[in-house]
């Protein structure tokens, strides 16, 4: 079956991942009783994620005349004789309004009827809430035969999810009682619960008596005369599960984590990032200022004056690399270099220079964590219009695949676990984040 881009502004890209089949139609009957059959109506509609019966009735409105679409047949019927250019152009139409967004253009979006009884189209791209002009005849259909939800999707996702938080949670918890029981072995048991009548029981045990004890009663006594006695059976029983020896526990397991820090943090340079993650300086941190200068200005300035000597993004690559600082720094000047000062349609300026980004990251797929710390560096900035923007743009970078999914998420749960995980900016990203997680799970359902 022959395949068109969805939406006339698309269709000479081919690589657009969007597609439907094309308008397949037959003329049937004679007369007054002269009728056009949209065969392949269901395909298209199953394309769109929109019903078929909507279509029809679309272009029976706008035809002014009687529509039918059959349920269990699947046969869509619009009475007259209708050429097959003429339904497809009203096919665009019905695009336009019920299926594009009114933000991005993306197709993938989902009809929603609210409170107050109006017709609203929700991005899972990017997230924007279009508003259907409620004058059009097929708004009163909508409301009438309302899509059907998705079934399940929702709550098939959260159980994956929870059951990954599940294993790891499980997968820690093994290894703290493994640190545990390292940690009581080396130390020796320390004040416990058991009194006297466990020592006898575990004497008892290791003569081979046979004879059943009732459980001891509770008591706090020091049992130092057990030392190198027990094995490994009895290690759990023994550890002290008091109040103050939690707390002990607890401050000797942040000791060791602070300790792992701040051995981290000596082994890195001056001016690098204290991250424990990365060693490369995390979005939002100033850069060292050298006689009142920032030296981050300073390669902005320089990569802007390579870019209007009219590099072209072939040639990026080898200049990017002559410049002295850190990959980071380096990204982060280049993404500040070509959108600041950038007021308006910020989305669009990023895919017209689109060539460069795909240029910088080129050749090491590692490139591509630096640019989105780049770009949150960027967004982050106050009073830059780009934060509206952020999950459109990265939509388009992700199409244009100068970005991978894999990527894109271990940015984003590095920066929810950041210092800036309550900026605006992970919550406009949100959006394109959920899509991407939905599609993952789509494509693992197939």
């Amino acid at each position: 079956m022959a395949l068109q881009n969805i939406g006339a502004s698309n269709s000479e890209d081919a690589f657009y991942r969007y597609k439907m089949p094309k308008m397949i139609t037959k003329i049937e009957g004679r007369g007054n009783g002269i009728k056009t059959n949209i065969v392949n109506m269901v395909d298209i509609a199953k394309a769109l994620a929109r019903p078929p019966s909507y279509t029809t009735k679309y272009f029976g409105n706008e035809l002014g005349a009687q529509s039918k679409f059959d349920e269990k047949t699947g046969v869509a019927l619009v009475n007259g004789g209708h050429d097959t250019a003429k339904l497809a152009g009203l096919l665009e139409n019905f695009i336009k309004k019920y299926v594009q967004c009114y933000g991005c253009g993306n197709p993938e979006t989902e009809v929603l009827i609210t409170k107050t009884q109006m017709v609203q189209l929700k991005c899972a791209a990017c997230g924007f809430v279009s508003d259907v002009d409620m004058r059009d005849k097929l708004t009163t259909f909508i409301l009438k035969n309302p899509p059907e939800p998705k079934k399940g999707s929702k709550e098939k996702k959260a159980m994956r999810r929870a059951e990954k938080e599940r294993l790891k949670e499980g997968e820690a918890a093994d290894e703290e009682m493994k640190k545990l029981k390292k940690d009581v072995k080396k130390k020796g048991p320390s004040t416990s619960k058991d009194g006297p009548a466990k020592a006898s029981s575990n004497k008892k045990k290791a003569s081979g008596s046979d004879e059943e004890r009732t459980p001891p009663t509770v008591n706090h006594v020091d049992e130092k005369e057990e030392d190198g006695d027990d094995d490994d059976d009895d290690v759990q029983w023994q550890t002290d599960t008091s109040a103050e020896a939690a707390r002990q526990r607890i401050q000797e397991q942040l000791s060791a984590a602070t300790a792992e820090m701040v051995m981290l943090s000596t082994n890195e340079t001056n001016g690098a990032s204290h991250s424990p993650k990365t060693a490369s300086p995390p979005p939002g941190v100033n850069p060292k200022v050298e006689n009142g200068n920032s030296s981050h200005e300073k390669l902005v300035e320089e990569v802007k004056a390579k870019l209007q000597k009219g590099v072209t993004a072939n040639q990026l690559q080898s200049i990017l690399a002559s410049f002295s600082g850190s990959p980071q720094d380096v990204m982060t000047a280049l993404f500040e270099a070509l959108f600041d000062g950038v007021e308006k349609g910020f989305a669009k300026e990023v895919a017209k220079k689109k060539g460069y980004l795909a240029a910088a990251v080129a050749g090491d797929e590692g490139s591509q964590l630096l640019l989105l710390r780049a770009i949150e560096a960027f967004v982050l900035k106050p009073s830059v219009p780009a934060l509206k923007e952020v999950a459109v743009f990265l939509k388009a970078l992700y199409d244009a695949d100068v970005v991978v999914e894999e990527y894109v998420m271990q940015w984003y749960q590095e920066g929810l676990a950041g210092g800036n995980k309550g900026s605006q900016m992970w919550k406009n990203v949100r959006p394109f984040i959920e899509w991407l997680q939905s599609a993952e799970s789509e494509t693992e359902e197939e």
